[in-house]
């Protein structure tokens, strides 16, 4: 296995504007094959937006989602990673022929789609159908992961796909930056996005703090630390309808450590080299091979009723 170099995105989507959204991700994905990237991933449902759909109903969901691979967005995508000769990941609603509706997630290259994962854990509409499978593929002599966002937040969702090989496991978010019952949680005030430029200090203070960064920086360098894999976390910053995000998107190694991380305050990229060496060094694989499951498999698959609610969303 030798090392890849893959690179992290932020920007700020448009409300279903793919044309503009798929505009973004070709300048960006660009700028990353010319630093050297193998691969660029970026956030949740970069290609269509993500926080609009929670006011849409089936029938105006349905008309913006695609099918997969055959939609025209992910042909669009494909057709960019040809041009350029990247791997690109990114993130849109899916339709199927009978009719159901994901948050799905695609790595396309340029011969076609390479993977497809659908959130477990969707929320942002109800009409949304949650997916009942992990995704294990190969990229480059990697194996690679997905989890959408909420789903890292369950940390079994985490370890089963490292037990299923996974060495890289792709995190796009929509994230941060929203109300919860946790101390210093909240929105930010879209009037600072607009004032970036005048008075980057005050925005930036927020976006770093317990509103943003700070709570990201509990557990999310725990996930890729625990299961010694490397985390790449996308995110999008600037308004996401209305809702300000942060971005931080990074690349977080088997140490726990940030190696890669956006700090513009706008459309960026961060490029890291991972390298397979810190697998096998990293703690967290010495503690994968310690395990007894004897003691805790039926405790963990125990039978159990999923309820996921989240302090922000309200119903429309």
């Amino acid at each position: 296995m030798k090392p890849i170099k893959i690179a992290t995105a932020q920007f700020e989507n448009r409300n279903n504007d793919k044309t503009y959204n798929l505009s973004v991700i070709r300048q960006l994905a660009a700028r990353a094959k010319t630093q050297g990237a193998d691969v660029i991933a970026f956030h949740e449902c970069s290609i269509t937006g993500y926080s609009f759909a929670r006011h849409l109903d089936k029938e105006q969901l349905t008309a913006i989602a695609e099918l997969i691979p055959d939609g025209a967005s992910v042909q669009a995508l494909i057709a960019i990673a040809r041009e350029l000769d990247i791997i690109i990941l990114a993130g849109l609603f899916e339709k199927t022929a009978e009719g159901t509706l994901h948050k799905a997630y695609v790595c396309v290259d340029q011969n076609g789609l390479v993977a497809k994962y659908r959130k477990l854990h969707p929320f942002i509409n109800p009409h949304l159908v949650p997916g009942n499978e992990y995704v294990v593929f190969d990229l480059l002599g990697w194996k690679c992961g997905i989890l959408i966002c909420y789903d890292n937040n369950i940390i079994e969702n985490v370890r089963a796909t490292t037990l299923l090989g996974a060495d890289i496991i792709f995190m796009p978010h929509v994230t941060m930056c929203t109300p919860s019952p946790r101390p210093g949680a909240g929105f930010v005030d879209p009037e600072l996005w607009k004032k970036r430029e005048e008075d980057p200090t005050t925005l930036r203070a927020e976006f770093d703090g317990l509103k943003g960064r700070s709570w990201l920086m509990k557990w999310l360098p725990a996930r890729a630390y625990d299961n010694g894999v490397y985390a790449v976390f996308s995110n999008p910053i600037g308004m996401d309808d209305d809702q300000l995000k942060n971005g931080c998107s990074m690349i977080i190694d088997p140490f726990g450590d940030v190696v890669a991380e956006c700090r513009q305050l706008g459309n960026d990229i961060a490029i890291a080299t991972l390298t397979p060496q810190k697998l096998t060094q990293a703690g967290g694989t010495r503690y994968k091979n310690a395990r007894r499951p004897e003691l805790y498999g039926d405790i963990i698959a125990a039978q159990h009723a999923s309820v996921q609610k989240v302090a922000w969303l309200k119903e429309e």
